[in-house]
């Protein structure tokens, strides 16, 4: 049995453009830091000796970073088979076995510890991400990542929210209008930084973070297509969606952050929020227990 690897459904399509350059690119870089000129444990194993090993699960979770992985392997060497027993984004109990690994020796145990850390990592962002998606099943809201991921594994982290069922905000700055205080502080005004987004780019939706009732009145006057509501009480966001049904002419969509944690998250949904960002999705996650077992050789 190999099942076959698919892309998350909701990646958006910049991430999906850019995720085979960011696989080899992560893969290279994890492997020149572990590996370096060589691996001296591993060389003391002769040179012809094949074996196989298992990725044995060992918590409860959402199983993400098969890509990674596998890449793992086809840097360092690519004649090692893999087989994969589970889906990407499924859900695995403890003691399952994930993937069976054929080929040298040395190759196996080279590769081990780079490979689970990528699963373990990726795994442990999808399964906080299930997590909060299963809280707020009974809402219309959409769970959005952020950027608070961890260096150079942006696209990646960003990949596992998409495997663990929800959606990805902006990749980074370059590919979103997202105006925030500072921004707003520089440019003169919320009038003036919306205009001046509008201006520059016609077409591409901007987003603009306020803070009280008052600037969102403000920026949704200003016809920004998106409004953050940054840190709102849970009164004020249910008038501003209140607000934004009754009030004549477009009405920009609504996204709350700041403070969503498990406690408050069910809450914020029930509004009739649009959106809810959450920065622990991709900087606050668990890695999942994995090990790897050698199972014989030949």
């Amino acid at each position: 049995m190999n099942i076959p690897c698919k892309l998350p459904e909701n990646l958006s399509p910049v991430l999906r453009d850019r995720l085979d350059s960011a696989i080899t690119i992560n893969v290279r870089q994890a492997l020149m830091e572990d590996v370096g000129a060589g691996d001296v444990t591993a060389a003391l194993i002769p040179q012809n000796r094949q074996s196989v090993a298992s990725i044995i699960c060992r918590d409860h979770g959402v199983i993400c970073g098969r890509p990674w992985f596998d890449e793992v392997f086809r840097q360092i060497d690519p004649d090692v088979q893999l087989q994969w027993q589970i889906e990407e984004g499924e859900t695995v109990a403890p003691g399952q076995v994930l993937v069976v690994l054929r080929g040298a020796a040395r190759s196996l145990l080279t590769g081990e510890r780079t490979g689970m850390n990528f699963l373990q990592t990726l795994s442990g962002t999808a399964t906080r991400c299930r997590h909060y998606l299963h809280l707020v099943s009974g809402t219309d809201v959409t769970l959005l990542d952020t950027r608070k991921t961890l260096p150079g594994l942006r696209v990646a982290q960003k990949y596992a929210v998409a495997a663990g069922g929800c959606h990805n905000h902006r990749a980074g700055l370059f590919d979103a209008f997202l105006i925030k205080e500072n921004h707003i502080v520089a440019c003169g005004g919320i009038l003036q930084a919306v205009n001046q987004a509008h201006a520059s780019a016609p077409g591409k939706p901007v987003e603009i973070e306020v803070e009280s009732l008052a600037e969102f009145k403000v920026a949704r006057a200003a016809g920004a297509d998106i409004i953050m509501l940054d840190n709102f009480p849970l009164a004020q966001l249910v008038e501003a969606v209140w607000l934004n049904r009754k009030q004549p002419g477009f009405a920009p969509k609504l996204e709350a952050s700041g403070g969503v944690n498990e406690q408050t998250l069910v809450a914020i949904a029930e509004t009739g929020i649009d959106f809810i960002s959450i920065g622990a999705m991709t900087k606050d996650c668990q890695s999942v227990d994995l090990s790897m077992r050698m199972a014989g050789q030949h």
